[in-house]
């Protein structure tokens, strides 16, 4: 570490950047954002010119970018970009706090993005934009005087099939890195450690402070935690978690999954997210021995919008399927203390007392996750929401536990004409959304899938 550097290990100032450049260290500095899927998208810089133009001066990309599917093909539909406004440019700022070392990545440096509209359009945030999304919700917490933290704990299943022979293969018939339930287990978590141990020391030294890792309840299924943050770091993190994992995996040809069900029979992959507030520098949420009034509104704003923004914690088709009696993924909006059966979960006590939420899976995005809880949970504040009473039991079987929305179809249907959702985002931000999980449900519908063709192929 240098003199200039922040004190998280693999956090870079400009100045240390400047050190590293002139030893020779880092040549190469990769800028991004993130799309609407969470996916990181960007152009890799030569160091040189980042220092000397693009810090100050920002780059571009296509808006397109931020109008695609996932096989990235321009989607018409969108009032944001289509091929009638020609595809312009989009503005992308370096935030300078996110540049940190990408540890597993030759000579790499990593900075994350705030878009804006192109410079003929004022340079203010893009509004459809994921971050600008947060960017705003954490505006409005600082003026209710509030501070947010979280953490992300995402689950994947790593296979000892590379990428490209998964992709070759149609991901069918893949080889589990591990071959019974690993849950704890140190053994089959000592077999791991090629990747798993990889990632941790390497987000170590990129500026992602880890916990712990650990088998989890699948065949090659893990889960790596990382440390809790002010809730944007945690959303920064969480990307350039995702994204170092799948790159050491590809490099080590191995493959990783973070789809919320990967196959019927097996546990879904999970991304439950860990949220408190502070006032004044203090928990908020603790009160003495006990709950606070912010503490049980806020909860009770985040579970009463929760149906109304549950594309933003499960945006696939896929999603949904993860939400099954007994697979440790929740089936309903209930919440109790320290329940793993309901989908908000409270634990900690006093300064660490906090709100589980287990609805999102390991395909969410986490701005647009963290988006929805803050602006639910600030609403319950504002009007003092009280949550029910806490669910005292199985929460896959009890009768006072509401259900969750069956489909994608069904939640964004629900998403779409939510007045709350639309004083929350804005009329225009909540259209760009809901075409876009309407497309990702459109694509899904013509689809053949190996189920049919297994089910019908002979026996119809």
């Amino acid at each position: 570490m240098t003199s200039n550097e922040p004190a998280v290990k693999g956090m870079l100032t400009r100045d240390a950047l400047v050190e590293l450049t002139q030893r020779g260290e880092i040549d190469t500095v990769v800028v991004g954002f993130t799309d609407l899927y969470g996916r990181l998208m960007g152009k890799r810089f030569d160091v040189h010119f980042f220092i000397e133009w693009t810090v100050e001066h920002g780059s571009h990309g296509c808006d397109y970018l931020l109008a695609v599917d996932m096989e990235m093909e321009p989607v018409p539909g969108y009032q944001f970009a289509g091929w009638s406004k020609g595809y312009g440019d989009i503005h992308l700022s370096p935030d300078m706090a996110t540049l940190r070392r990408a540890s597993w990545l030759d000579k790499t440096a990593m900075v994350q993005c705030d878009v804006h509209v192109s410079e003929s359009g004022g340079h203010g945030l893009v509004p459809i934009a994921p971050r600008s999304m947060l960017r705003k919700q954490l505006e409005r917490a600082k003026a209710m005087g509030f501070e947010a933290y979280a953490g992300s704990e995402l689950e994947y299943y790593v296979f000892n099939d590379s990428y490209a022979d998964a992709a070759r293969s149609g991901y069918s018939g893949l080889e589990h890195a591990g071959w019974y339930d690993e849950d704890y287990s140190l053994l089959q978590g000592t077999r791991g450690e090629a990747l798993n141990g990889s990632v941790r020391r390497h987000l170590r030294d990129s500026g992602v402070p880890v916990e712990t890792s650990k088998g989890e309840a699948g065949l090659g299924q893990h889960e790596l935690n990382v440390r809790y943050a002010e809730l944007l770091a945690m959303a920064d993190r969480h990307v350039v978690y995702k994204q170092c994992v799948k790159e050491v995996a590809d490099g080590l040809g191995v493959s990783v999954t973070f789809m919320a069900k990967f196959a019927e029979g097996h546990n879904g992959s999970s991304c439950h997210i860990h949220l408190s507030l502070r006032k004044d520098g203090e928990p908020a949420f603790a009160s003495g021995d006990g709950q606070s009034d912010i503490f049980r509104w806020f909860l009770g704003g985040w579970m009463g919008h929760a149906r109304e923004f549950m594309p933003f914690y499960a945006p696939t088709v896929n999603s949904y399927k993860r939400y099954r009696s007994g697979s440790w993924a929740p089936t309903s909006l209930a919440w109790a203390f320290d329940n793993r059966t309901v989908g908000f979960r409270v634990v900690g006590s006093g300064g660490s007392l906090r709100i589980e939420c287990r609805l999102p899976g390991a395909d969410a995005n986490p701005y647009l996750a963290y988006t929805a809880a803050l602006a639910s949970g600030l609403d319950g504040i504002e009007n003092q929401i009280e949550p029910p009473p806490a669910l005292d039991g199985d929460g896959y079987t009890s009768s006072d536990a509401g259900a969750l929305p069956a489909t994608l179809r069904a939640a964004n249907e629900a998403f779409a004409v939510s007045e709350f959702v639309r004083a929350s985002l804005s009329d225009d931000v909540v259209a760009h959304y809901a075409h876009f999980f309407e497309t990702e449900q459109e694509a899904f519908d013509v689809a053949v899938t190996d189920w049919e063709r297994r089910r019908y192929f002979e026996r119809i």
